[in-house]
């Protein structure tokens, strides 16, 4: 299968990543068996979405009825097997409020 292009939000949130020093891996595929992949993924276990084309007009992947299905069954076996998952938007990326969500999850670990 081939690598897809990163969209534009991604790689804004990508740049945030970085700016703050946080190791992470793309395209990451954290179910055995399973074709999933997550955009981002931060150890020990968070797992990241972003969910581009959300307020575009028409059908796509993520908003049809099949694509909904999907990301519920991605999301519910990520949690299955003991990993925390995140889903933004990509005006969550564009207004900080996707960084500040990881920043606020990642101080929970640390301080837990």
């Amino acid at each position: 299968m081939a690598k897809r292009n990163k969209s534009y939000v991604e790689n804004i949130f990508q740049f945030q990543l970085k700016a703050l020093g946080l190791e992470f891996e793309q395209e990451y595929k954290a179910i055995p068996g399973r074709r999933y992949r997550w955009d981002f993924f931060i150890k020990p276990d968070l797992l990241i979405e972003i969910q581009g084309g959300t307020w575009a007009a028409g059908k796509m992947a993520h908003n049809s009825g099949a694509g909904i299905k999907r990301d519920c069954e991605k999301l519910n076996i990520a949690t299955m097997y003991d990993y925390r998952s995140l889903n933004f938007t990509s005006d969550m990326v564009i207004d900080g409020t996707a960084l500040k969500t990881v920043e606020d999850v990642m101080r929970s670990v640390q301080d837990g």
